[in-house]
């Protein structure tokens, strides 16, 4: 596979995700995340391993940008952390937190680094959720407070915003099948999170492009699968179509 197998204007990248690299997990103001709670949980993650110091990036993206400068790479996604600009998830903002941020901003432009920036991955304020996370059709209007103070606060530095990762993923696996943060089980709590979370993934997009740039570029990233029946039968068919709905166009 080569280069010139893709569109000129086809971007290539890398990713990464707050909880996953930043650490710093008590420092400058940060608030715990479901993730931080999840991980102090006995059992539920291997080895009791948790983000708490990751790969240290809060402290290291200067080094971290200069390797991927050197590796040639000029877009870059990542995402903010909620409760690092909103310890309690609403209210007063953590100024420190946005400091963080517009130093990450100003040093990937300074290495001709174009930033691609998740509103949300995963790591939602512990504040949030001990009144129900996602369940709690609060947490959609607490999320559209977050979406217009970071895309208002960074709009002279982003112009591609992602607002969710993966929407299915952190609904299902945490909310139905419960082995991702929070932990909840069952279609009692999937459905309403998985509801307000397509509340939010549609008004998030709103607000960005109310925020931004005229030709700033909105979307959002989704985990996709492409479903076939094992057999060509009647039930086969019905099952997939099921599982196209569920997996798919209900976040479609």
């Amino acid at each position: 596979m080569k280069r010139s197998d893709f569109p000129e204007n086809f971007l290539f990248g890398t990713s990464t995700a707050a909880y996953q690299i930043e650490g710093a997990a008590e420092e400058d103001g940060k608030g715990p995340s479901i993730w931080d709670d999840f991980c102090k949980t006995p059992g539920k993650i291997a080895g009791g391993d948790s983000g708490a110091v990751a790969c240290d990036h809060y402290h290291r993206f200067e080094n971290d940008l200069d390797l991927m400068k050197d590796l040639g790479i000029r877009n870059y996604r990542f995402s903010l952390s909620w409760p690092r600009i909103l310890p309690y998830g609403v209210g007063a903002k953590n100024q420190k937190g946005l400091d963080f941020y517009h130093r990450l901003l100003e040093a990937c432009h300074k290495r001709q680094i174009e930033p691609h920036v998740t509103m949300y991955h995963w790591d939602l304020p512990s504040a949030l959720e001990s009144r129900g996370g996602w369940t709690n059709r609060d947490t959609y209007h607490a999320f559209c407070d977050y979406a217009d103070l970071i895309t208002r606060e960074f709009k002279d530095s982003v112009k591609h915003w992602m607002v969710l990762n993966e929407p299915f993923v952190f609904t299902a696996v945490g909310h139905f099948a419960g082995i991702h943060a929070p932990g909840r089980k069952g279609l009692r709590n999937f459905l309403p999170a998985a509801h307000h979370t397509t509340l939010a993934q549609a008004e998030g997009g709103r607000i960005a492009r109310a925020n931004s740039a005229r030709d700033a570029e909105i979307g959002t990233t989704f985990s996709c699968a492409y479903p076939t029946p094992y057999k060509d039968t009647s039930w086969n068919r019905k099952a997939v179509r099921r599982y196209d709905a569920v997996f798919n166009r209900f976040f479609l």
